[in-house]
């Protein structure tokens, strides 16, 4: 069961991260620059988290 938590949680971050990508290089090209780093942030949250959650999973599996 907590494998399957583990790959739910890696494949919504994962969801995330492309999310805040699109934004991030669309509010780019629309010169708001303002609006870049806190997307960029919350992407890269959304990466660690995935890492983390990997590396849990990888200690379960084996």
């Amino acid at each position: 069961m907590a494998k399957k938590i583990c790959w739910a949680i890696i494949f919504l971050t994962v969801i995330v991260n492309v999310f805040m990508l699109h934004l991030s290089v669309q509010h780019y090209y629309g010169h708001e620059y303002e609006a870049i780093a806190p997307l960029s942030i919350v992407g890269m949250i959304s990466a660690v988290i995935a890492l983390i959650t990997y590396f849990y999973w990888r200690k379960l599996e084996y």
